[in-house]
């Protein structure tokens, strides 16, 4: 009985070393018992304040404004900060596509999308932007734009030849970024009551900021439509041919224009953005081939203009 008392307790005096030792590890301040391993000294650690920090992004446009947006970390997606930019662009612009004059237009500039990633890049040549995806080095989601009506009023060589409505193209868009300086974008609409076709419109931009709010950039652009698109805008039937007094042309699907533009952007503000730049594109394939630009256009089209956007924020 006796052996088994000093067994018993040889047993207890055990387990009180063992507690007291783990003790000396416990962590007051967290409440989480760490193990002793060895002859290592117990440390305190005094209580901290951790704080998240947002991977640093770097940077490929105009310095960043320190500007907080506080992003839900669940819900909707519309929930959140978003932006609208909202302006416009003067053109000097051929009157018609294929036209050998010019005359002066608008444009709107339209994108919404939500604060995160911002654009590293943005063109005149952009149309209505929605992002759906955005993680930096890939950008996609919806585009549309405006199509304005063409006829007899718009120019007289247009006389006789089927009009196109006031209109406008819906579809998605995507962009990245091959390096630092350089962005590839590509856009494919389908026409909504100007046309029934299919528009691809392909661009390639490098950019360089010559100073923090001025910026150089410039690259190719090609355009591919489909067949109704190139009927509706080249196309002439036996009917129109009569009325008009031109060849007979039935193009089809193709490339419609190479070309090159460039742009120079200063950044008035954090909110406003204006630019001039300056495009040209030849007509190629089905568009040059129509007998609207060989008899009464031309295959070369220059564009001139100046653009202001404001950008506005505001959170759903």
């Amino acid at each position: 009985m006796s052996l088994t008392i000093r067994l018993l307790a040889a047993s207890v005096a055990v387990g009180v070393s063992v507690v007291a030792a783990m003790a000396q590890t416990y962590d007051q301040q967290s409440g989480y018992l760490q193990p002793a391993y060895g002859n290592q000294q117990s440390q305190e650690y005094p209580a901290q304040t951790v704080e998240y920090q947002q991977p640093q992004q770097q940077d490929y446009g105009y310095p960043a404004t320190q500007t907080s947006y506080n992003q839900p970390s669940s819900g909707s997606f519309i929930s959140g900060s978003w932006y609208l930019k909202l302006g416009g662009a003067i053109l000097h612009a051929p009157k018609f596509e294929g036209a050998s004059g010019r005359v002066l237009s608008f444009q709107p500039l339209v994108s919404l999308g939500k604060h995160g990633n911002a654009a590293r890049f943005t063109s005149r040549n952009d149309n209505i932007s929605l992002a759906l995806l955005d993680d930096g080095g890939l950008r996609a989601g919806l585009a549309g734009k405006f199509i304005w009506s063409r006829d007899s009023s718009t120019d007289d060589r247009l006389r006789g030849l089927s009009p196109v409505k006031f209109g406008g193209e819906a579809g998605v868009f995507a962009e990245m970024y091959p390096t630092e300086f350089a962005r590839v974008r590509a856009e494919v609409r389908h026409g909504l009551r100007s046309h029934d076709g299919v528009v691809i419109d392909i661009a390639a931009d490098a950019f360089f900021d010559v100073t923090e709010d001025v910026r150089v950039s410039g690259g190719p652009r090609a355009t591919w439509a489909s067949k109704r698109y190139h009927n509706a805008y080249y196309g002439v039937d036996a009917s129109e041919a009569a009325l008009s007094g031109l060849g007979e042309y039935s193009p089809g699907s193709g490339f419609k224009s190479v070309g090159l533009g460039g742009a120079i952007t200063w950044k008035a503000t954090d909110a406003l953005e204006t630019s001039v730049f300056a495009e040209y594109s030849r007509l190629v394939g089905p568009a040059g081939n129509s007998t609207l630009v060989k008899e009464r256009g031309s295959k070369n089209q220059f564009t001139l203009g100046a653009s202001a956007i404001y950008r506005f924020d505001f959170s759903m």
